[in-house]
């Protein structure tokens, strides 16, 4: 490959997309930090209320992307903390299925008060149409990242 190749831009999409989501996550780190809110906090119920309650843990590690046992230990503080609950699972008894409590609903509600805030200011300048179009290619990506890992 040469210097060239790398200055096309289907080159470049793959180091601008984690360097742009690093430095995403950081910001949004840093501002719900200064709101007193940690990511073992905030990423577990935000997840928590974009699925649903009613779900594993496994699941909800995964939608996160953290292995189970360091999930384990953040409900173990959440539910301290009266924000998520666990109950059995109705059929296997080795599962526990997550629920956000009312004080988990309100928590998250804040949360997301703090998150459009952000998102607003980040994506200002950028009309509907040029959204829809990243997020459209974020999902194919995504799907094409699924599929690839499905067959290693």
């Amino acid at each position: 490959m040469t210097h060239k190749d790398f200055i096309a831009p289907r080159r470049r999409v793959g180091f601008r997309l984690v360097g742009l989501a690093r430095r995403w996550r950081h910001l949004l780190d840093s501002r719900l930090a200064a709101a007193g809110l940690s990511d073992a906090v905030w990423a577990p119920l935000v997840h928590l209320y974009r699925l649903g309650d009613g779900i594993s843990q496994s699941e909800l590690a995964a939608a996160i992307g953290i292995d189970g046992s360091s999930l384990v230990r953040l409900i173990d503080m959440l539910v301290a903390q009266d924000l998520v609950q666990r109950q059995p699972h109705p059929s296997d008894r080795r599962i526990r299925l997550l629920h956000l409590t009312p004080a988990g609903r309100t928590k998250v509600q804040a949360i997301r008060k703090r998150l459009v805030a952000l998102e607003d200011e980040l994506l200002a300048g950028l009309d509907d149409h040029t959204i829809e179009t990243l997020v459209t290619a974020f999902d194919t990506i995504d799907q094409r990242i699924l599929t690839l890992h499905d067959k290693s």
